[in-house]
């Protein structure tokens, strides 16, 4: 499977930002690849002064240009994450498309990024968004994929719960800080592959060091061994990374962790 990854640079222009996602479809598509994987907030300035003002109601503009986008490059996407109105209500939310333009799945960040460090950063996604309630596995032709969003992805049994669900990807588009990155970002995606036996998959924007948020960039492909397959600069950035889900099962027979599991001692439940 052929994985497309977008790490673009995020600017105030909304139209120019989907403008420049479309581009980088298209063009990673004639380069093969069958998904392709936008980051978190792709057309949106990461910040909860903004947010609301950026906000769609799924079916609007953004939606719909991901939704044609998809059917014209006639692949997978995975679109990275936007401010999605409901009603009242923003949530940070990644649609998913399959091959025919149809949305396939929808999955609002659960774990919303709520930080006051006395003397430091402070940044509460609260104050903006609510927080989704769904673990999210997503049906392609390829094998079921998990999808969650940035601070989602701290969270081991999120994880977990993925892949009891029959997820042998985990794709999570994301936008770790200047602070997080350097120390979290690599370890967080292998952890997660390793403990999961899945490849693990984070996309995160280009850097910006003037903009109102500065992502650490780096997107990365991790396989189920724990081996980073691919990784990015800060750079914007594009490339097309193949990889065997057979792998998966193999890594699995060998190092038996899922089976080997507990669960007359503990357990997880699946919702």
């Amino acid at each position: 499977m052929k994985i497309g990854i977008v790490q673009m640079p995020v600017g105030m222009d909304k139209a120019q930002n989907v403008a420049c996602a479309v581009e980088n479809i298209r063009r990673l598509a004639n380069l093969g690849a069958q998904m392709v994987v936008l980051p978190e907030m792709f057309c949106c300035p990461y910040s909860n002064a903004y947010f609301r003002e950026y906000a769609e109601e799924a079916g609007g503009m953004v939606y719909q240009s991901l939704s044609n986008a998809a059917k014209e490059a006639g692949v997978y996407l995975v679109g990275g994450s936007m401010p999605e109105l409901d009603g009242t209500r923003v949530y940070n939310t990644c649609f998913v498309f399959a091959p025919d333009g149809s949305q396939i799945g929808r999955h609002r960040k659960m774990h919303l990024f709520d930080i006051d460090v006395k003397g430091g950063q402070r940044f509460m996604e609260s104050e903006t968004f609510c927080a989704g309630q769904d673990v999210t596995v997503v049906k392609t032709a390829f094998g079921d994929i998990g999808v969650c969003i940035c601070f989602d992805y701290r969270f081991p049994e999120l994880a977990r719960l993925m892949a009891l669900k029959g997820a042998k990807i985990l794709v999570v588009p994301a936008a770790f800080n200047m602070t997080t990155g350097p120390a979290h970002w690599e370890i967080t995606w292998r952890m997660r592959a390793v403990d999961n036996q899945v490849f693990s998959i984070g996309v995160a924007p280009a850097r910006d060091e003037n903009g109102v948020y500065v992502s650490y960039g780096n997107s990365i492909v991790v396989s189920p061994w724990g081996k980073v397959l691919y990784r990015a600069d800060e750079k914007p950035a594009s490339a097309v990374v193949e990889i065997d889900l057979n792998e998966v099962e193999a890594i699995r027979e060998q190092l038996p962790l899922l089976k080997a599991r507990r669960r007359d001692v503990y357990d997880l439940r699946q919702l």
